[in-house]
């Protein structure tokens, strides 16, 4: 009998064992290819593998983009900002590019000093932010474009005294200031005799305040801000030296960097660079201006 009992123990314990091993086990998680490395040599990865084009700009640097709080003329809601919209010549230029590419477009508001570092993170996938393609900022981007020619000029009040100024020679002595970090404060408000150049601005509109507030004579910009500027303000006016002798003085390079407005993106992004420039090359200098008029027509007078 005990004979008997220990031969259905030993039977019931080898189907147990044989149920265990015919069990299926959990198949080994699939791995994801390592993302291709610009160490090895191989491009960074486009970012927009999600069929997403997230995009940084100031949203508060008009006619180039702005905040408003609806979707009205075809503005793209701030995926950071719940319940604001970006519209503005960089994000109709965004729109063009994803359209071309079947993307979506995401819109990030970023501070002005915050954009190049976040394209370098991959915070964003590129930054179109009236962004001048200088040499100095090519060390830490790749730049796709041009996407706009923009001159260097001064604005001023109609009713100031240096209204009738006829080169920056004629501003000598002025109280100015310009937005930080660009060419028109570190290398054009320098170039006038005696200026009195004002803390710089943070931001456009800080900019355009200090002087429609008088607490400067006249400030230092690109075209596309002033004409901007005097679409908001009225009493000012727009001061261009391009092309004679009185304008601001730099080398043929060092002009080009700057009338040059470029779209960043990270080192070594030629997928998406390429991708971009397909777009941005089937432009013209007589489209870009046409958009950029469009966006001016649109941009809210409070800016």
């Amino acid at each position: 009998m005990k004979k008997m009992l220990s031969l259905l123990m030993a039977l019931a314990i080898c189907l147990s064992l044989a149920a265990c091993g015919g069990t299926k086990t959990p198949d080994a998680a699939p791995q994801t290819p390592d993302a291709p490395s610009a160490e090895g040599g191989d491009a960074v990865a486009s970012g927009v593998e999600d069929g997403v084009l997230t995009i940084a700009m100031e949203c508060a640097y008009a006619p180039y983009n702005w905040t408003q709080s609806d979707d009205s003329n075809g503005a793209v809601p701030i995926s950071n900002v719940p319940g604001s919209y970006a519209n503005g010549y960089d994000v109709m230029i965004g729109k063009k590019i994803c359209e071309a590419n079947g993307w979506e477009l995401e819109v990030i508001q970023s501070d002005w000093d915050s954009l190049v570092p976040g394209v370098q993170t991959g915070t964003f996938d590129a930054v179109i932010a009236g962004q001048s393609m200088t040499a100095e900022r090519s060390e830490q981007v790749d730049f796709a474009g041009p996407y706009f020619y923009a001159t260097i000029v001064c604005v001023t009040k109609a009713d100031s005294k240096f209204a009738g100024a006829a080169s920056i020679a004629d501003l000598a002595g002025g109280s100015c200031t310009a937005q930080i970090a660009t060419i028109w404060y570190d290398q054009c408000l320098p170039q006038i005799e005696g200026a009195n150049i004002q803390t710089a601005a943070e931001t456009a509109p800080a900019m355009l305040m200090a002087l429609e507030t008088d607490t400067v004579d006249f400030i230092c910009t690109d075209m596309p801000t002033a004409q901007g500027a005097v679409a908001a303000y009225p009493d000012m006016k727009i001061l261009d030296f391009s092309g004679t002798d009185g304008d601001f003085q730099f080398s043929e390079e060092v002009r080009a960097e700057n009338v040059n407005i470029g779209v960043s993106l990270m080192k070594g992004n030629t997928v998406l660079k390429e991708a971009i420039d397909s777009v941005l090359s089937t432009m013209t200098g007589d489209d870009f201006n046409a958009l950029m008029a469009e966006a001016i027509s649109v941009q809210p007078l409070s800016e």
